[in-house]
């Protein structure tokens, strides 16, 4: 097993075993999405499902983690719940107006102005929580867009945002089913996908 998949796991095995040590901690919750006006509102959304997450370093050695994802948003604030594939909770990732939280199960708790980089911390790669909140619903962010397509029901099926290609599709009244993103770095190439299951 290599370095890098051995550190994903002792992360991900020194998590869920505080999992299972301090089942009491209790994250605050976050505000009811009825509390909030309606540019947030059309934001809320909440997902649940599987993600895979597979690094190929320049040297062609593949790393692989898996495992499962609740991701709850009212728009103003979002919650995200990362478990590994016995369905522990490995973290839950608060975002906040200019803030994001890493709280573990134990109630250790870090802070940085970027969820990207909490998340990074968990996974041992990046994945682009940030561009998620648009993602999840079918539309690009703010940030500049390149290569934008749209499908036969002229729903957006995939573009370039952040350093990412995006390709969504299996489309419900909430958004696309089915994510696939993928980075290229001079070191390695990264690929999420994400399989939303409610």
């Amino acid at each position: 097993m290599s370095i890098l998949k051995q550190r994903i796991w002792a992360r991900a095995g020194a998590l869920a075993l505080a999992a299972l040590l301090s089942a009491c901690a209790t994250p605050p919750k976050p505000e009811a999405v009825g509390s909030t006006d309606a540019a947030t509102a059309d934001s809320a959304l909440s997902r649940f499902g599987r993600f895979a997450l597979s690094v190929t370093h320049a040297s062609s050695q593949v790393e692989a983690v898996q495992g499962g994802f609740s991701w709850r948003d009212d728009g103003r604030q979002l919650m995200l719940d990362l478990s590994n594939p016995l369905g522990n909770t490995l973290a839950r990732v608060w975002v906040l107006p200019g803030q994001a939280m890493l709280e573990r199960t134990d109630g250790s708790q870090e802070v940085a102005s970027h969820p990207d980089a909490l998340v990074e911390q968990v996974l041992g790669s990046p994945v682009p929580v940030a561009g998620l909140r648009d993602w999840l619903h079918g539309r690009t962010g703010p940030s500049a867009v390149q290569n934008q397509r749209l499908d036969e029901q002229q729903q957006l099926s995939s573009f370039e945002q952040s350093g990412w290609r995006v390709t969504l599709s299996r489309y419900d009244e909430q958004g696309p089913r089915l994510l696939q993103l993928n980075r290229h770095e001079a070191s390695r190439s990264i690929s999420v996908r994400l399989v939303v299951d409610q």
